[in-house]
């Protein structure tokens, strides 16, 4: 039985991760996370590569190591309804929801909004919208081989852009690291702000959505053993590891020497905007905006197409052809909120689910010591299910909170949830969650 993948397998399998977790919207969150970090963007780099690309590389391993079919059968080991509910949720946030959307607004606001009047911006969003989902929707309904060329061609060329533009930002600084005043928030705590940064580019949430891609891969190379296929997964995945940890660290750097010319801007989309015509001017502009659009139109088809699938067998009375057009018509109408409106949106959402995602991967990777047994899954779940709970109403605009009178529950955790002003106060619960558990399956095994 094959048990490892040749080298060339590896750095194949390595590319394809790449290629599956990187696009446009990895971009603009480390770029803006600079310009706030400032003198502080180390701190931020390694606490923002710890949930953009060391917890998607365990979320693959995870659904590898727990013979998991999907994101729905490796959910299932905690209960059939927490399931539906969070396969529901998850693709949703990573499809029509957030991810799907703000693709289109990123490569409206980079390419597009700095040469149009500021009095048809709204009007010129509307239209722009409109053709970019339309052709979303006619490569969801007929497949084809743009997918692979586009993979094939417009991400090397996006890249190549990016390195020119991270290199002029290092041989023509301009300001020093050093020198930038950090956000109050980041010079107070930079390793947990990036830590929570980390959590817009959805990577862990996209890596229990499309693992299994992965996973089949691997089996079609002909490594079968779950162990095995963990463990090729893994050293597969130091090629991305790397090559995204290196690109996100000067990333950050690049938004934060930009700090010495430009203010802080509303979000990365802008950031990299201003930067890019600071180097190179309107055709530099244009450039990026050519190839950010090329690539989120890859990124979207890919996301419709595998929502729409999920969708359709989850509830098989409605086909593949209606998901994909209510997957094109509902992100059509929440892009047209502009990308910082999206983005202040998804914050509470992720807070939910992230630490939800977290917790089941931990789960997943350590579930052959307990078998996967319930009485350990459940316990650690509904510990972390509330207290994320809590999180997300935390995060929530402050009208919102007054809407749904939740301050006095809030008050109630900031005392008594240690970590909970870092936006990290499920960890203590879920720790919880696991001594119960422990407990209860030590006691069925002696029984």
């Amino acid at each position: 039985m094959k048990r490892k993948l040749t080298t060339k397998e590896l750095f194949a399998v390595g590319s394809m991760l790449f290629g599956l977790f990187f696009g446009a919207g990895n971009l603009i969150f480390p770029v803006h996370m600079g310009q706030l970090a400032g003198s502080s963007s180390l701190g931020a780099i390694i606490g923002f590569i710890g949930t953009g690309v060391t917890l998607p590389l365990l979320g693959v391993a995870a659904m590898g190591m727990s013979h998991s079919e999907g994101l729905a059968d490796m959910s299932a080991k905690v209960g059939k309804g927490f399931s539906l509910f969070f396969t529901c949720a998850l693709y949703l946030t990573i499809g029509p929801f957030f991810a799907i959307p703000r693709c289109a607004t990123v490569t409206y606001t980079v390419g597009f909004e700095p040469m149009i009047p500021e009095a048809a911006r709204t009007l010129a969003l509307v239209v722009f919208s409109f053709v970019f989902f339309a052709l979303v929707l006619m490569f969801s309904l007929r497949p084809s081989g743009i997918l692979k060329w586009v993979g094939k061609i417009i991400n090397p060329v996006f890249l190549a852009f990016l390195a020119v533009l991270v290199v002029f930002s290092f041989v023509k600084p301009m300001g020093n690291v050093g020198e930038i005043t950090p956000d109050a928030g980041y010079a107070a705590n930079p390793f947990f702000k990036g830590f929570l940064e980390g959590y817009n580019t959805m990577d862990a949430l996209a890596s229990l959505a499309f693992g299994i891609i992965v996973i089949d891969v691997i089996r079609s190379l002909g490594v079968t053993e779950p162990g095995a296929i963990a463990s090729n997964t893994v050293k597969a995945g130091a090629f991305s590891c790397i090559l995204m940890a290196i690109i996100y660290a000067l990333i950050t750097i690049m938004g934060a020497k930009s700090r010495g010319v430009l203010t802080a801007s509303a979000n990365g989309g802008i950031a990299l905007t201003e930067i890019s015509h600071y180097y190179f001017g309107t055709a530099g502009q244009l450039l990026l905006g050519a190839t950010v659009f090329l690539a989120c139109l890859k990124t979207s088809i890919g996301l419709v197409t595998s929502c729409a699938e999920t969708f359709a067998k989850l509830f098989p009375r409605i086909r593949y052809t209606a998901w994909a057009v209510i997957f094109c018509a509902v992100p059509f109408i929440i892009s047209n909120l502009g990308l910082t409106a999206i983005i202040s949106y998804s914050i509470p959402v992720l807070m939910f689910l992230y630490p939800l995602s977290i917790a089941l991967i931990v789960l997943c990777l350590l579930g052959r010591f307990f078998n996967y047994d319930k009485l350990m899954m459940v316990p650690v779940m509904t510990l972390t299910f509330f207290s994320a709970l809590i999180d997300f109403f935390q995060a929530l605009p402050a009208d919102a909170q007054a809407f749904l009178h939740v301050q006095p529950l809030l008050d109630a955790a900031a005392k008594v949830l240690p970590f909970y002003s870092l936006g990290l106060g499920w960890i203590c619960p879920a720790l919880i969650g696991v001594v119960i558990g422990l407990i209860l399956y030590t006691q069925k095994k002696r029984a």
